[in-house]
């Protein structure tokens, strides 16, 4: 995956150990931007900064790209976004600091890291799962090419949700034949 990818707004970066305090203050301890998260929200800086020593080393491993995402004209942090590679199947996801929801960052961002995987070889499966509660995020994944795939009871506990296991809906992204995007 490139370091950088840039769109008519934004410019997505690989992560770097910089970032630590911006995504602390603008998304990762807020409770209303990590509702939907996979991890809990942070409660500290140095929670940032586990979580930044993970993304640089496992990009480095071919294993997790994420991307700081940050308006292009001003270069503020509003969000990540990043993707798992399990050989070849693709899951992804994004979040947002509740501030700049709304404005279409997130379709952006998304559509712009399913563009680089239409250059990858060996992918075979893009998808992402989210709580049937998230509304935004499900029209932001139709809004970029994703079809549902199914609707799976009780598929996943959120950890800022009580962790109680939640219904969820897994999208895929439909591929023109069977080896490429």
């Amino acid at each position: 995956m490139p370091e950088k990818i840039v769109t008519e707004r934004l410019a997505l970066h690989k992560f770097r150990y910089e970032d630590s305090e911006e995504i602390f203050y603008t998304y990762a301890s807020k409770p209303d931007a990590t509702k939907y998260m996979a991890w809990p929200t942070h409660q500290s800086i140095e929670d940032s900064r586990e979580f930044l020593n993970y993304a640089i080393n496992s990009w480095d491993r071919g294993r997790d790209y994420s991307f700081a995402i940050r308006l292009k004209h001003t270069n503020r942090l509003i969000g990540s976004c990043g993707m798992l590679n399990e050989e070849g199947k693709i899951q992804f996801g994004y979040v947002l600091g509740a501030l700049h929801w709304g404005n279409g960052f997130a379709t952006e961002a998304t559509r712009a890291m399913l563009s680089q995987l239409k250059h990858q070889e060996g992918i075979f499966r893009v998808c992402s799962f989210v709580d049937v509660e998230n509304i935004a995020s499900v029209g932001v994944l139709k809004k970029c090419g994703l079809v549902e795939e199914a609707r799976l009871e009780k598929w996943f506990r959120f950890p800022n949700q009580n962790n109680e296991p939640k219904d969820c809906v897994l999208f895929k992204l439909p591929f023109e034949n069977s080896n490429r995007l």
